[in-house]
């Protein structure tokens, strides 16, 4: 390939249509308002199951595209998510009882599967293109995922409400009303197209490649006592692979607690004074400042796979490691005093910053420590701290949450006042303050790091 940077364009491209799995808060109030049977927990559990699929895929696939290429098996993954997205559009036609079966058959299940399997694609095959800026380019390559909300986030909501397409709060052209269901329809085909166009662009490098004038640097250990390239099973029999997954677990968690919930928690900070009720225009208007802070989130997200990845190449994996974890433990504990919406966009740029740091930060550290030869499957394996955090901080997010107040939602028709729905004000206090001490001792924990010798396998 004459130009290896037309690998990241792809990446990037696969990315940002796959990045749209952290739009799931924009989904959650209408779900309810769709099915009121269902409660906080109900609702969460298709984001903790599409992320815990996520991670699985990428074990799958991994080690397929080891065997077989980038190409075919990211082509795969988009043709599962789309399918996944296009059979959910039809949740809308079973009782509550059975409808969420569905929604997490097809879009968790099948969905988080294609996802997964198109994520590591692209990042294994930049890895092996860029030895020389691997925390830079790996950052660049899953910006896209991070960047995926901000885009995608504004036109769900548009498409569900038939209002404006929105970025940064600002009407830009108006959106037919797809309503609820055909919105899963209209992305499945989307991405179908995108992650397709994607993948033809992405193509493994020939053995022994390296770019024009690097060389690998040389390691302050004598190199007999260093391991080049380590197996899945010999990964496994180092206490820095469980140094580092546990360390991602609490990471990830913490980000996804936020990313996945961001919009309902901001709801709940909006109208937890408001006792007395509200009017539905009221609603509208908190429901608009929650989709936008999901798209500031992905910003932030995004921008920090690039920033965090340069530092990681330039200050070393574990110095910026241990700085993202203080810096989410901290903004995780003050988080609950941040319930004024300026504040609250602060709190939760930090933790966005913080977590797509630590994904950008994973595939390269994942190449240093443990070789690139078996990259594919070992990432899988690392990345699995992923999907385990999808679940847990999702879940303690629900779990945890205290209902504070039940508002009443007030429509006038003809004059007359009508109550049409009641909101509950969730109080989210102990999962942040849970989550932010285990971060802190996460960073802690990160002092000890050091890269694995031969004997450690």
């Amino acid at each position: 390939m004459k130009n290896r940077w037309s690998v990241v364009f792809g990446a990037f491209i696969i990315q940002i249509s796959l990045g749209a799995v952290y739009i799931w808060s924009v989904f959650q109030t209408p779900l309810l308002a769709h099915f009121p049977a269902w409660n906080e927990r109900q609702v969460t559990l298709p984001a903790q199951i599409i992320l815990a699929c996520f991670a699985l895929g990428v074990i799958v696939a991994g080690r397929i595209q080891d065997k077989i290429g980038p190409r075919s098996v990211a082509m795969a993954g988009g043709l599962m998510l789309a399918v996944g997205l296009m059979l959910a559009s039809l949740t809308g036609n079973f009782p509550a009882t059975k409808a969420l079966d569905w929604l997490i058959l097809t879009y968790s299940v099948l969905g988080g599967l294609g996802i997964g399997t198109a994520y590591v694609c692209p990042i294994a095959t930049c890895v092996k293109w860029f030895p020389d800026k691997r925390g830079l380019i790996t950052g660049l390559a899953v910006a896209g995922f991070g960047a995926g909300a901000f885009f995608f986030a504004p036109l769900a909501k548009g498409l569900i409400d038939g209002s404006h397409y929105q970025l940064l709060g600002k009407n830009l052209f108006p959106l037919p009303e797809a309503g609820l269901f055909n919105t899963f329809l209209i992305f499945g085909i989307i991405f179908l197209v995108t992650i397709s166009g994607g993948a033809l662009l992405l193509k493994n490098p020939e053995a022994g490649y390296r770019p024009a004038g690097w060389n690998p640097p040389r390691e302050l250990t004598p190199a007999a006592s260093l391991k080049v390239n380590f197996s899945p099973s010999e990964m496994f029999c180092t206490w820095q692979f469980w140094l580092l997954w546990t360390v991602f677990l609490i990471g990830c968690g913490g980000g996804l607690m936020i990313i996945m919930k961001a919009s309902p928690i901001w709801q709940s900070f909006a109208v937890s004074s408001l006792k007395e009720g509200m009017g539905a225009g009221h609603l509208e208007q908190i429901a608009s400042a929650g989709a936008l802070a999901v798209s500031i989130l992905a910003i932030f997200n995004s921008l920090g796979r690039i920033i965090w990845g340069k530092i990681s190449d330039l200050a070393g994996r574990q110095p910026a490691m241990l700085a993202i974890c203080f810096m989410e433990g901290l903004a995780m504990l003050f988080l609950p005093q941040m319930k004024a919406f300026p504040s609250f966009l602060t709190g939760i740029s930090i933790i966005g910053l913080c977590f797509g740091g630590l994904l950008a930060v994973l595939p390269a550290i994942t190449a240093d420590f443990f070789g690139t030869e078996h990259y594919g499957a070992n990432y899988g394996w690392m990345f699995s701290a992923y999907g385990a955090g999808g679940i847990l901080g999702p879940y303690l997010a629900a779990r945890l949450m205290k209902t504070s107040a039940i508002v009443r939602i007030r429509e006038f028709h003809a004059g007359q006042e009508n109550l049409e729905q009641t909101m509950v004000v969730g109080d989210y206090q102990l999962a942040f303050l849970l989550t932010g001490v285990l971060c802190l001792a996460a960073a802690a924990a990160l002092l000890l790091l050091k890269k694995p010798k031969a004997e450690e396998s």
